[in-house]
């Protein structure tokens, strides 16, 4: 391959530029620069040349035409093997351009701030550098286009090592990158531009509308060893972004499985349904058990005494850092891996010699949207976290319930939302004791969440995530020993089994909302 002689430097993100410069410079690259990045070069002791002493005309219309003309699109559009493509260039005093450098204007981050101005939005959406971009990566077997400062070096060294080349091969990554660079650009503009009256002021979506084409850019973070059995491929890909489970950083372990990222990701939502510490310990996405405490470790050892035959091999979901004494309670049991937003040294001095154990620290960031897979689509559905508090309840029995039984219930209710349907769970203030789980009948789900208890039942209250069709769920709860239900309501039997819990002596009380997880 040609040595690489000159290169195009614009960039938005100045990471680690000025180093990568430099070692260009040092393989006798010539350096082209425009606006902002010319003057870090300069200020660098770096010579570069003005993108208007290359293209003989000056940056105009505040900066929007700078790069756009033929003396830089010819220099980088030419193929090299053509006889009358080189002919072109010479004829128009074309020099050739063997390398872009460019990142793009950080549209995202400025479309990200709800007050943005429109006008400064639109100023925002870079035009030269995708156009330089999309030229290099075109003509990739000529001119190389790095979009990536986590590229500089790797791009550097094999310079270095191959008197100033880089192979085809390189070149064909690096093409294949910037066009997913610039494919990402334009579908992050063109989802934000619908957001947009026909007015030019800039307005987010409304709660619960969707745009009219979903567009949907992740980058691939690993591949799995399988998915959730062993004969099916997995990856995971992460959305860019800083927070969430897919940009989680592992901090000791085994790699995570498909099952062990779906298990954190459950255990990881129900941990932040609470501000005080709560600990939810999670198998096959349900929990079998989940408690508060004063501390972590108090909220654990709560938490394993609902079940702890299931607990054995789950995943622990934590809402505060890890400290020295949760990690030891925790180090008892054999678990597969731990969500929390940070672990002190400490604790992971604790776990060092479990090996396997895969500590995994995310930054809290809410889901906006669920999306699922379906045959030819996807569904898209806004992510359910409706709260709930003692103000929206509707006392429906005759008797009320107690101060105690209250707290309960909303302790109940955020954990039931998280068991999959059908659903009824038994719990005390702070406490879960029983779970019924993924059952065909409320019923059934109401004798599975007693018979899985390991605590006493009498004196606890039950969640039922969806209403009750029949008075004998309700019996059901009742003889299983608790005292007060929580539950939707909405079924056209409600008399019927309002008639049963004041039969019965329970106190209930309507939600109004349904917690249905498929």
């Amino acid at each position: 391959m040609p040595k690489i002689q000159r290169a195009i430097l614009s960039v938005t993100d100045k990471t680690g530029l000025v180093e990568f410069a430099r070692r260009l410079a040092a393989q006798g690259v010539e350096l082209v620069s425009t606006g902002g990045t010319a003057r870090l070069l300069r200020d660098a002791g770096i010579a570069v040349k003005d993108i208007s002493e290359l293209t003989g005309f000056p940056e105009m219309l505040d900066g929007r035409v700078k790069t756009l003309h033929p003396k830089v699109h010819g220099g980088i559009l030419h193929r090299r093997s053509k006889p009358e493509h080189q002919a072109a260039v010479a004829e128009h005093g074309i020099a050739p351009i063997d390398m872009v450098v460019v990142n793009l204007y950080a549209f995202e981050k400025t479309a990200a701030r709800p007050d943005v101005p429109f006008d400064e939005l639109v100023e925002n959406i870079d035009i030269g550098g995708p156009s330089m971009i999309r030229s290099a990566a075109k003509n990739f077997e000529d001119v190389a286009v790095v979009t990536s400062p986590g590229d500089y070096d790797a791009v550097a060294q094999e310079m270095e090592r191959s008197a100033g080349e880089l192979s085809q091969e390189t070149r064909w990554r690096l093409a294949q990158r910037a066009f997913a660079t610039t494919a990402a650009y334009d579908s992050a503009i063109a989802s934000t531009l619908e957001r947009v009256s026909s007015n030019g002021r800039f307005a987010l979506r409304p709660q619960g509308g969707f745009p009219p084409t979903l567009r949907l850019s992740f980058r691939k973070v690993m591949d799995l060893r399988y998915g959730e059995n062993p004969h099916q491929n997995a990856a995971m890909y992460s959305d860019g972004s800083s927070t969430g489970v897919a940009n989680g950083r592992q901090l000791q372990g085994k790699e995570l499985s498909y099952n062990n990222i779906v298990d954190l990701q459950a255990a990881w939502d129900l941990a932040h349904e609470f501000a005080e510490p709560v600990c939810a310990i999670i198998k096959h996405t349900n929990p079998c058990g989940t408690a508060t405490g004063a501390t972590l470790a108090e909220a654990y050892k709560k938490a394993l005494e609902c079940d702890p035959v299931s607990a054995f091999g789950g995943v622990i979901g934590l809402n505060r850092p890890v400290d020295a004494a949760a990690a030891e309670e925790m180090a008892k049991l054999f678990v597969e891996a731990i969500a929390a937003p940070a672990f002190d040294s400490a604790a992971r001095e604790k776990f060092a010699a479990k090996k396997n154990l895969r500590l995994v620290e995310i930054d809290y960031a809410p889901e906006r949207w669920v999306l699922k897979n379906i045959s030819g689509g996807l569904l898209a559905q806004d992510a359910d976290v409706r709260p709930l508090s003692e103000a929206d309840l509707e006392v429906v029995s005759k008797r009320p319930p107690t101060a105690k039984e209250l707290s309960a219930l909303l302790f109940a209710w955020k954990v039931c939302k998280h068991v999959k349907s059908n659903a009824i769970l038994y719990a005390r203030d702070g406490q879960t004791v029983g779970v019924g789980a993924g059952q065909m009948s409320r019923v059934d789900a109401a004798k599975i969440g007693a018979m899985k208890a390991v605590l006493p039942l009498a004196g606890t209250v039950a969640a039922s995530d969806a209403f009750f069709p029949f008075p004998d769920g309700v019996e059901e709860i009742a003889r299983a020993g608790a005292t007060a239900i929580i539950q939707p309501g909405g079924s056209v039997r409600d008399q019927e089994v309002i008639a049963a819990a004041d039969r019965l002596g329970l106190a209930m009380v309507f939600t109004g909302v349904r917690h249905f997880r498929h």
